[in-house]
């Protein structure tokens, strides 16, 4: 077995074993999540994300010795790729809110709404990993299409910034509510239950419909910025892997305290615009991947700074 198969298989086990912890030790019986426990694993996730790259800074060239990476530069990508993802996933965290809000999602079974959604965040974000590579390595000139969404997405972003989403109107929703009943009432933290002996799908089923479609969405947005950065699969795979992961967590930490970084969406908006218009002059100038870096740094470093020192109006008054 070559090196980089081991590394495929020992990171998915990795994942694998971190997600039954989660769920089957953690988490075993339904509970409202506090903010001392989300940040304790916002804390965990962040330092085993840590903790990776500063393997792939010592160990890189054992890992994929063909890449044409430097250790230093694959370890710089991995980060730059991991902060870019944990930031775009902020929306994410908006979306949450919304649904968990519009649904009456009770908080003590919020949490195994979002372990089963991002569990399947993380197989759709797979397959556009995947996908994307292959397009931009065999159809080069599928890079410019990826930089011009994401700039219009962060112009978008910029414009219609207080746009709200309409979870009755999603398709994915309105289909499944016409081919399959779904009660009105929640039963505990079951998707599926039987009423007079039929069974239909509970509005956590519903909820959990609503996470999933959202996030292929946001992931046609992200997965184009991370390969702005780099198109080695492993890099873009485990730096996304790891933002998602942590992402349930950020949800409990960040949900009580969004308002207090209102700036945040304008930064986001920046970042797509600028990690669009790299890909767009690729083959003009390449942008070293430490500039990128301090670039991503600062621009969330100036949101949440100018959130701080100007609060919202209606908050200052």
């Amino acid at each position: 077995m070559d090196h980089q198969s081991i590394m495929w298989i020992g990171f998915n086990v990795f994942v694998l074993a971190m997600l039954a912890l989660d769920l089957g030790v953690f988490h075993r019986t339904a509970h409202v999540v506090k903010m001392k426990e989300a940040l304790t694993w916002s804390a965990v996730w962040i330092a085993l994300a840590l903790v990776f790259n500063v393997l792939i800074y010592y160990y890189w060239d054992w890992m994929s010795p063909e890449s044409g990476y430097t250790n230093k530069e694959a370890a710089l990508a991995f980060l730059t790729g991991y902060l870019i993802e944990k930031s775009l996933s902020v929306d994410n965290v908006f979306v949450f809110l919304m649904v968990f809000t519009y649904f009456q999602v009770p908080s003590l079974y919020q949490h195994k709404v979002l372990f089963w959604g991002i569990l399947g965040a993380l197989v759709m974000r797979a397959i556009f990993i995947f996908a994307g590579v292959a397009m931009i390595t065999k159809f080069h000139w599928t890079i410019y299409l990826f930089g011009a969404l994401l700039i219009v997405t962060g112009i978008k972003m910029l414009t219609q910034k207080d746009k709200k989403m309409d979870p009755e109107k999603n398709p994915v929703i309105k289909a499944f509510r016409k081919w399959f009943p779904v009660s009105k009432e929640y039963h505990g933290d079951h998707f599926f239950a039987k009423i007079d002996g039929r069974r239909v799908a509970t509005p956590m089923f519903v909820v959990l419909l609503f996470i999933e479609t959202t996030d292929v969405i946001f992931a046609v947005d992200s997965i184009p910025a991370i390969l702005a950065i780099t198109s080695n699969p492993f890099i873009v795979y485990t730096s996304n892997v790891f933002a998602i992961l942590g992402l349930r967590a950020l949800y409990f930490a960040l949900a009580g305290i969004m308002n207090l970084f209102h700036y945040l969406s304008y930064g986001l908006s920046v970042i797509l615009v600028f990690v669009g218009s790299k890909m767009m002059l690729v083959d003009l100038y390449k942008i070293p991947v430490d500039v990128s870096l301090m670039v991503v740094m600062g621009i969330l470093a100036l949101s949440v700074l100018a959130s701080k020192l100007f609060p919202p109006k209606e908050k200052a008054a």
